[in-house]
C-alpha cells in the first residue's frame, strides 16, 4: 500500500499532546520538549512551504482550477 493510501491514525498528534498532563515533567524536560516541538514546527512549515511551491508551479503550468 502506498504511503498516501494508508489510513491516518485516529486523533491528531498535536491534539493528543495538548491534553497531556505536564505536571510530572521537570523544567529541564519541559525545555527539551519545547525544543523538540519547535523543531517539529519548523519541519511542518518547511513541508507546507514546499507543498505550496509545488502547487503554485502546477497552477502556473496548467492554469489555476476552480472559480
Amino acid at each position: 500500500m502506498e504511503e498516501p493510501d494508508r489510513p491516518r491514525p485516529v486523533g491528531d498528534a498535536a491534539t493528543r499532546l495538548a491534553t497531556e498532563d505536564l505536571g510530572p515533567y521537570s523544567q529541564a524536560e519541559l525545555d527539551h520538549r519545547i525544543a523538540l516541538l519547535d523543531a517539529e514546527i519548523a519541519r511542518v512549515r518547511a513541508h507546507r512551504d514546499k507543498a505550496a511551491a509545488h502547487r503554485a508551479a502546477a497552477d502556473a503550468l496548467f492554469g489555476k482550477r476552480g472559480g
